[in-house]
């Protein structure tokens, strides 16, 4: 009789149930890797497949960007919700329905017969990517309490967030050109199967102790002000800084954002509690995550660019042209979290990640229109990859250090709000700047354009970049100076107790 009891005691079955959890964590982080890495390729999968969908769809080019914008728009402004939702319903369940929302919005974009289809899609996509992403972050946190061995996942989870956007130019070159662009949507399905498989099978039910209320005031001011500043750049990338809807949407944003600010500071319930952002270590931490994300994307875009316009790459080669830099940035990111993390805390790690990126970034700069991919391209991508993986996974790591089990999922979503502004941020400024920058060549190159027309335009285009990628590099150089000022010095705070409680 007391052995049956034991055996069906709930206490014991949720024991057993903590242990299988722990003991299948591995297993667990290739499922949320495998979630985290469909969020982020589908940022740039789609950029190579826009000319072959604007072809079969017959939209315009000013119409293009809204297949990118509507995905920004929805993911970025949403996150902060997401991560909330995580904490309140579980991020089990909130993954899981997002994997599901995600899947099903791809196959309606793969799926779309106009333009007004596939951008509800891409809308869709970033609605159900903010609750899968913070999710899968906040469940990484709680299933790897063990300093060492959350070293290693982070840095493999860090190096995804870090490489993901190159892995998504690979793949949609890849299936541009040997199947359709549709299926640069239609791949989702597949990915999210095997993740949602994979969550039904190995992660356990997650409950907290104390379930957090919904700040409502919260949410629609933080989802409207990250809405606003989000479709300020995007403006800003088409129309200019003077535009005056791009001025009115950044005011917009930024006093919803004070308004957010202080309703957090005053309310008991807050979406996002200022503990989590005013800690030294943390605050730091988010700001080199939304710094990183402006540069990187000077990387990818004006790269591709180059090598596709100027050296004739084709998408596949595009996309195999940054897998150096995507292996320099896994073993940074796995070597800097597992080995060097623990011993030196993240303070000079991203501070020398950082700096070290900035000076590959510096290495772009000599580009000419006769450049070539092996000396003068290659040398600078793995450098930043170094760099960028020494410096993003600790910075994720720090982002999300100390804080409690139920602010476990806003931590996380705050992780992934600040690489997507960031991300939305470089873009349009840096797409600006590049701009000007051509227009500057041309106007001091008179003669030259009269002359031979092609040959200015190219290297008007080719001076473009490359003042991109010199601001990129100040850019990553401003990181490393805000991770030396603000991120303490020493080892990151202990997991508090109870960081997860998992039940069958």
């Amino acid at each position: 009789m007391t052995t049956l009891t034991k055996n069906l005691d709930p206490q014991g079955l949720e024991e057993n149930a903590g242990e299988r959890h722990h003991r299948l964590r591995w297993v667990i982080l290739g499922v949320l890797a495998l979630a985290q890495l469909m969020v982020v390729l589908d940022a740039t999968i789609v950029n190579i497949a826009l000319p072959h969908a604007q072809a079969s769809l017959g939209f315009d080019n000013a119409d293009r960007q809204w297949i990118v914008t509507a995905y920004a728009l929805a993911f970025g402004s949403l996150l902060l919700l997401g991560g909330r939702l995580s904490d309140i319903f579980g991020r089990r369940m909130t993954l899981m329905v997002g994997l599901v929302g995600f899947a099903v919005m791809s196959a309606v974009g793969g799926a779309a017969v106009n333009f007004e289809m596939l951008v509800f899609a891409r809308a869709g996509q970033g609605v159900f990517g903010a609750l899968l992403a913070p999710a899968a972050l906040s469940l990484l946190t709680t299933t790897f309490v063990d300093p060492k061995e959350r070293g290693k996942a982070f840095g493999i989870f860090g190096a995804i967030a870090g490489g993901g956007g190159a892995i998504g130019l690979l793949l949609g070159g890849m299936l541009t050109e040997w199947a359709d662009w549709r299926w640069c949507l239609y791949v989702n399905l597949a990915i999210a199967a095997i993740a949602l498989v994979g969550a039904l099978l190995f992660i356990g039910k997650q409950k907290s102790a104390v379930r957090p209320r919904l700040d409502m005031p919260g949410v629609v001011t933080v989802s409207a002000a990250l809405f606003s500043i989000v479709y300020g750049f995007s403006n800003a990338e088409t129309n200019g800084w003077a535009d005056w809807a791009t001025i009115t949407w950044l005011v917009a944003g930024a006093v919803l954002l004070a308004v957010f600010v202080t309703l957090q500071a005053r309310t008991a319930h807050a979406l996002l509690p200022l503990r989590i952002v005013l800690d030294r270590t943390r605050g730091g931490s988010y700001l080199v995550v939304f710094i990183a994300g402006i540069g990187m994307f000077g990387i990818f875009l004006f790269l591709t660019y180059y090598l596709q316009q100027n050296l004739g790459f084709s998408p596949i080669s595009t996309g195999l042209a940054f897998l150096p830099m995507i292996g320099a940035l896994v073993l940074t990111a796995t070597l800097s979290t597992s080995v060097l993390l623990p011993r030196f805390g993240p303070r000079w790690l991203m501070t020398v990640g950082m700096l070290v990126a900035a000076g590959g970034m510096l290495y772009l700069t000599q580009l000419t229109e006769t450049s070539s991919y092996a000396s003068d391209i290659l040398p600078g991508l793995i450098v930043m990859g170094l760099g960028i993986g020494s410096s993003m996974a600790p910075a994720m790591q720090g982002a999300i250090s100390g804080v409690s089990a139920d602010d476990a999922g806003v931590a996380s979503a705050t992780v992934n709000t600040m690489q997507q502004v960031g991300g939305s941020v470089g873009t349009a400024l840096l797409s600006t700047i590049a701009s000007s920058a051509v227009a500057s060549y041309l106007t001091d190159h008179a003669s030259a354009v009269a002359s031979n027309p092609a040959y200015a335009g190219q290297l008007a285009a080719v001076h473009s970049y490359t003042t991109a990628f010199g601001w990129a590099a100040g850019i990553f150089a401003i990181g490393g100076v805000i991770a030396a000022a603000l991120v303490r010095s020493g080892k990151l705070p202990a997991t508090p107790e109870g960081a997860a409680v998992v039940h069958a």
